[in-house]
C-alpha cells in the first residue's frame, strides 16, 4: 500500500448498515510530535440514519483497537477511543447469532449518537486483524518517545 492512498480499518457492513472507519493518512507528516498521528472518517450508514464524522488516530488508538478486537472475537462487549479525544465507539452483541450493534457517540463535538446493528459475515474478526495490519504496514510508527516530551526518530 502506497502511503498515498486510503485503508480500511474497520469495515462492518451487511446490506443495510455499515461502519467505517478509514485511515486517510498522517495528520502532520514531518512534523516529528504529529508524525505518527493519522488523519482518519468514521462513516456510518443505515436505512434510517448516515453521517461521517472527522477523527485523529493516535498511535495508541491502534493498540487499543487490537485489544477492542480480542474482546469482540471472544464474545464479549467492547469499547474503543471512550478517552473523549475523539467519538466513542460501542460493539454490543445483540443476543441474535452474528449479529452486532455498534454505537457511535460524539458528545464532545455534534453531541450526537447513533446505534446500529449489523449482522457481522464469518471471518470477519481475522479480516479485521488483517486491516490492521495493512494499516500499521501503510504508516508505521516512525517517531519514539525518548522521555516525557522528547522525541526523535526512530533509526
Amino acid at each position: 500500500m502506497a502511503e498515498g492512498g486510503t485503508v480500511d480499518l474497520i469495515r462492518l457492513a451487511d446490506g443495510e448498515s455499515s461502519l467505517v472507519v478509514r485511515v486517510l493518512g498522517r495528520t502532520m507528516p514531518g512534523v516529528l510530535t504529529l508524525h505518527d498521528y493519522l488523519d482518519a472518517e468514521i462513516v456510518v450508514m443505515s436505512g434510517f440514519a448516515r453521517g461521517r464524522l472527522d477523527v485523529c488516530l493516535a498511535p495508541e488508538d491502534l493498540d487499543s483497537w487490537s485489544q477492542v478486537l480480542g474482546e469482540l472475537a471472544a464474545g464479549r462487549d467492547a469499547v474503543w477511543m471512550d478517552d473523549g479525544r475523539n467519538p466513542e465507539i460501542r460493539f454490543e452483541w445483540s443476543g441474535q447469532d452474528g449479529v452486532a450493534v455498534f454505537v457511535v457517540e460524539d458528545m464532545a463535538a455534534s453531541r450526537t449518537s447513533v446505534r446500529v446493528p449489523v449482522r457481522l459475515a464469518d471471518g470477519w474478526a481475522d479480516e479485521h486483524r488483517e486491516r490492521l495490519h495493512r494499516v500499521r504496514a501503510a504508516w508505521p510508527q516512525e517517531v519514539v518517545e525518548t522521555s516525557p516530551g522528547a522525541y526523535e526518530w526512530r533509526r
